[in-house]
């Protein structure tokens, strides 16, 4: 407090950095990860083969689903959310789905749990390939 009775210029933005933080840990501290696919989808063609680059992947945010082509022709799914507290996956790369919030990493091939916090797996979906599509199951 200062002189007049009034917060500080430092407890002001103290409280404020506090409450930052507060709301960006809580966006990915669902601690749910959905093991199935959104109803909308299944069934349904997500991408085209050619939209999935061999060796890397696309998140698909709009479901929560990456698909990743680990091998030219071999295309796998997994669910978008980090096992860890919820938070979405973002990227593929060098043969990884990572993470952005806490630097968990999976293995684009298996989903498999590479490098923490998370202690689980990313659950797996059936990609299948009609003509040039890829349909999720």
């Amino acid at each position: 407090m200062t002189m007049d009775g009034n917060p500080s210029r430092r407890r002001v933005l103290g409280t404020a950095g506090l409450a930052a933080c507060g709301a960006a840990l809580s966006a990915c501290s669902t601690g749910t990860v959905p093991a199935t696919l959104p109803g909308e989808i299944k069934g349904k063609e997500i991408a085209k083969a050619a939209d999935i680059p061999v060796g890397g992947g696309k998140v698909f945010s709009e479901w929560k689903v990456v698909v990743t082509q680990p091998t030219q022709g071999v295309f796998k799914a997994f669910t978008a959310n980090c096992p860890h507290k919820g938070c979405a996956v973002n990227r593929v790369r060098d043969g990884a789905i990572l993470c952005p919030c806490h630097g968990s990493e999976f293995a684009a091939d298996t989903g498999e749990r590479r490098k923490g916090p998370a202690s689980g797996n990313l659950a797996s979906f059936t990609v299948r390939v009609e003509g040039d599509g890829l349909i999720v199951t």
